[in-house]
């Protein structure tokens, strides 16, 4: 009993705690659930869907209200003004990286996605000055992802027809685009350090040899090699999953819709032709294949929720003000599913981006890379191999599912931090 009373008290005194904590916080963050203490709104949140549970609180908060994970606030932004108010307008305010603790102990502040401050800005314009020194951005990365895309073409051809996943081979493409501009090699399909690499990323970085490794001892350097390790890590995993699995989900899409393919072909056939390889000047012709690529990575919605910032300073946000370092979450989802901008948004419908006379419409809210100073480094790269392989694909083949398309089920396998598509099979069939 005397037990039992103690951790009434105990816990009276935290809820009491929160309470006073939260009244004394009014006037700075924005409202949002009450949070239970130390577990804060883990309760009110579905884990397994939190965009979903985000979008039901800004019903309730509007578009700037905070949920605490744990005993940590987090203020959310929910729409377009706010988000461009804050990772746009705002940026270098916006700019810093919120944390994840299993990802902060193993990549330990390191690299271009998770890293901060002095690190994270010499990072990434080290990386983007090699990077385009490498190729990127230029015609040599083009006909990089071209000679891949054709390795691609190949590999599919000797499917004869036969039912196959293409996870695997959709991955080869921009790993070995991504591998050629590193390392200066690509690898054959077929070749085990390639599987080894695609699998294994960490494991790979052996092979790689630098002069920057004089650089280990210098305590007062950014360019060290474990820095410059982890650096790799994310350009292969960003550059690799992000690009395969939104063109796995993009062909998953097309089976279910026969006639967004038909149309792609038929431009592909007005302005391509048969006797040669899709290149990226082709894009500004192909309005419809445009618009049908930027409406696979909308209703994909591969990041629904953007990886973590936070503010580098004290903020005055609106009518709220936020203490340096205070982390901030962003819907991408309000973004990309925003009911005015994009009629009937729970519908894979590229006219989305198309106007009335069936020229290609952008839209500010499309921010699929995100936006601001965390925007991603490879947008470029990844927006010329999604063109560039899409058409080569449906310039070779007709897509066949092995079931009815309206069978077809698109829901995610699994909706964390992103979208990743449910297995499937289909058949390439030569045309």
């Amino acid at each position: 009993m005397a037990l039992l009373v103690v951790l009434v008290v105990c816990l009276s005194c935290l809820i009491l705690f929160s309470l006073w904590n939260r009244r004394h916080a009014k006037g700075k963050l924005p409202p949002g659930p009450t949070p239970l203490p130390i577990i804060g709104n883990i309760l009110q949140l579905d884990i397994k869907n939190v965009d979903r549970s985000l979008s039901i609180l800004a019903k309730n908060y509007g578009p700037v209200f905070t949920v605490h994970f744990g005993m940590k606030p987090t203020v959310v932004l929910y729409g377009y003004e706010a988000v461009k108010e804050a990772l746009i307008d705002r940026a270098e305010e916006f700019s810093g990286r919120g944390s994840y603790p299993v990802i902060d102990h193993i990549f330990q502040g390191l690299g271009i996605v998770f890293s901060n401050g002095d690190i994270w800005k010499q990072t990434r314009r080290f990386s983007l000055t090699v990077l385009r020194n490498m190729g990127m951005g230029k015609k040599t990365i083009e006909d990089r992802i071209k000679e891949e895309a054709l390795c691609l073409i190949d590999e599919l051809k000797k499917t004869n027809g036969s039912p196959c996943d293409p996870t695997f081979l959709l991955t080869c493409v921009p790993c070995n685009v991504i591998a050629s501009v590193i390392f200066q090699n690509r690898f054959d399909y077929g070749d085990e350090k390639f599987h080894t690499l695609i699998h294994y990323f960490h494991e790979n970085f052996r092979l790689v040899s630098t002069p920057w490794i004089q650089e280990k001892h210098n305590k007062q350097s950014d360019f060290t090699m474990d820095n410059l390790i982890i650096t790799i890590w994310d350009l292969f995993s960003a550059g690799t999953e992000t690009t395969s699995t939104t063109m796995k989900y993009g062909l998953l899409l097309l089976l279910k819709h026969p006639e967004v393919s038909v149309k792609v072909q038929e431009e592909i056939e007005r302005v391509i032709g048969r006797d040669r390889s899709p290149c990226m000047q082709d894009r500004s012709r192909m309005p419809y294949t445009d618009a049908v690529l930027h409406e696979i990575q909308r209703y994909i919605n591969l990041l629904p929720v953007n990886l973590p910032h936070t503010v580098t300073q004290d903020v005055k946000f609106r009518e709220y003000f936020f203490p340096k370092g205070t982390e901030i979450m962003v819907s991408l989802t309000s973004l990309l599913y925003d009911e005015k901008e994009f009629p009937n948004p729970r519908k894979f419908d590229p006219g989305h981006f198309l106007d009335e006379s069936g020229n290609f419409k952008k839209s500010d809210h499309f921010m699929a890379f995100s936006a601001g100073k965390r925007v991603c480094v490879g947008e470029g790269l990844a927006r010329m191999e999604l063109f560039l392989i899409l058409t080569s694909i449906l310039q070779h083949f007709t897509l066949k599912p092995l079931i009815d398309p309206k069978d077809i089920d698109t829901t995610p396998s699994t909706i964390g931090i992103g979208s990743i598509p449910p297995s499937y099979e289909l058949c390439f069939i030569p045309v």
